[in-house]
């Protein structure tokens, strides 16, 4: 006799939640997942090592999430493994201090079915600092199609309003765990050196910060920054426009942090980042400029 085996169906969409600590704020995300119009989707929160109320938070949605517990590893470590445990055909993030509204995961799904060759898109945005509505600056306004001499000063893709194919982690790997901060700037510089990311140009996730637990607050985040920009550029999969551009913002952001170093009086930093610079060009940052500083 032969056995039927019972088809398991795998979900639409992986949400994954990364959190540490924010028991005060969590149930707002994910309460907006789970008021979502579109109802094919997975929630994976990774806990990574909170020692506050959020398990027992979490334990009290039942099966209506999957919760995976870590040691404290990171923001890198915990989204990588919500990746790895995904299920569904394509992943989405949500930062446990922003929040979905309705029609969020309903609109991407909506532009992978018009647009089957597209392999990311985001939505547009609401900003909230400190509990009043901001309006981004100029340099921050999202934009559609090929980023990635936009995404070189600063990112600009926000992991809370983009959709990806699951298939995308395959060629260019996941986040860098290495990395304290700035993790999402080093993965969308691979991602958008190759694709182009949509934007659906309707506000859809309210961004909130200027809390004091924010990883963006932190200082010195350029340096970060700076080891993704050497990564892409030792990588040599740059196009010609792509690597002369980069190579600029290098020496641009190696310029302003050695002289930060050279203000505070660390001057073998100094010395790294000027050397950094005159790696990528005969004409970089001439230290000249900064003996002011001295």
């Amino acid at each position: 006799m032969i056995r039927m085996q019972k088809h398991i169906r795998c979900p639409l969409v992986s949400v994954i939640l990364p959190t540490y600590n924010r028991g005060w704020i969590i149930r707002e995300a994910i309460d907006s997942v789970i008021g979502q119009d579109f109802k094919d989707w997975e929630l994976i929160v990774v806990d990574d090592g909170s020692t506050d109320d959020t398990g027992c938070i979490l334990e009290g949605y039942g099966r209506r999430l999957r919760v995976h517990f870590q040691p404290r590893r990171g923001v890198s470590a915990a989204r990588n493994a919500g990746i790895q445990k995904a299920a569904g055909r394509y992943i989405t993030f949500l930062d446990s201090d922003d929040l979905w509204l309705p029609g969020k995961l309903a609109a991407q799904i909506d532009f992978f079915s018009a647009n089957p060759k597209a392999v990311a898109c985001q939505t547009d945005e609401i900003w909230i600092r400190r509990g009043v509505r901001v309006n981004p600056k100029r340099y921050h306004l999202k934009s559609s199609g090929a980023l990635f001499e936009r995404s070189l000063r600063r990112c600009m893709v926000s992991p809370s309003a983009v959709m990806v194919r699951r298939s995308l982690f395959d060629e260019v790997g996941l986040f860098d765990e290495n990395l304290p901060a700035c993790e999402d700037y080093d993965l969308w510089l691979r991602v958008t050196c190759r694709y182009p990311v949509a934007l659906i140009p309707t506000p859809l996730i309210i961004k909130r910060g200027g809390h004091a637990d924010q990883l963006s607050r932190g200082a010195g985040l350029d340096r970060f920054r700076i080891d993704a920009l050497v990564k892409r550029l030792d990588a040599g999969v740059l196009s010609s426009t792509q690597r002369k551009a980069a190579a600029a913002v290098l020496r641009e952001k190696c310029g302003v942090y050695a002289g930060g170093c050279l203000k505070r009086g660390r001057h073998a930093e100094y010395r790294r980042y000027m050397n950094l610079a005159q790696r990528f060009s005969m004409d970089a940052i001439n230290p000249a400029a900064f003996q002011s500083l001295i």
